[in-house]
């Protein structure tokens, strides 16, 4: 990508963390394409598609993730991952998942999306053992994660990607502000950066809109 991050944060955003890095001393080289490695016994150079080599000691690959789900082939549960209500149920009787090889349903948005972060996959483990007693868990929270970078908390909760609209507050070149995505209106997302104590106000915001927005819906016209 021309942009880091830019699916999920946008193209300003995204360029705010390339600018990050590169004030750090990191060399990024974006828009490119890895075509080989080459070495005696060990990566030493990378060849890129357009020529360029880059010697190296050590290669670390962020490549994504797949969750292991191919052992469901003919279950009726889905190879892709599985798609659980909010407490985890599934599709057929008695059955539970949670963790990355589930796909919970988001009553805020009324789709099936998976977290890959660890506090979701706590939360459902335990979501669905209180379902499996017959207790209802509750909600589920908003997806949260957090990263310390260069000794700055950047922080970040809701569904980025959701947003079609994002309203900077704050200086981004002090490493100081925050972000709230918003759709149609009404916030989906916020990212703090130097501002962990920003998160549970941005939460609180995020959940209010979706409970005007839910109030709205049930107005009859």
């Amino acid at each position: 990508m021309a942009v880091p991050r830019a699916p999920s944060l946008g193209a300003e955003l995204g360029r705010w963390f390339a600018d990050l890095h590169q004030e750090e001393g990191v060399r990024l080289r974006t828009g490119a394409l890895l075509e080989g490695a080459r070495g005696e016994g060990r990566v030493e150079e990378l060849l890129l598609a357009d020529g360029t080599r880059i010697g190296c000691d050590v290669v670390v690959a962020g490549i994504g993730t797949a969750p292991a789900t191919g052992w469901l082939a003919g279950s009726g549960l889905g190879e892709r991952g599985v798609e659980v209500d909010v407490h985890g149920r599934t599709a057929l009787p008695e059955v539970f998942a949670a963790g990355d090889a589930s796909i919970p349903f988001d009553p805020r948005f009324c789709s099936h999306a998976r977290t890959e972060h660890w506090d979701a996959a706590a939360w459902q483990g335990a979501a669905a053992a209180r379902a499996m007693l017959g207790e209802d868990p509750g909600t589920p929270p908003l997806p949260s994660f957090w990263s310390d970078q260069y000794g700055v908390r950047i922080q970040s909760v809701g569904h980025p990607h959701l947003g079609d609209s994002v309203l900077v507050d704050g200086d981004p070149a002090s490493r100081d502000f925050e972000a709230v995505f918003a759709r149609e209106g009404r916030p989906v997302a916020g990212l703090a950066v130097g501002r962990p104590r920003s998160i549970p106000a941005l939460r609180k915001r995020i959940e209010a809109g979706h409970r005007a927005a839910r109030e709205q819906e049930e107005v009859p016209a």
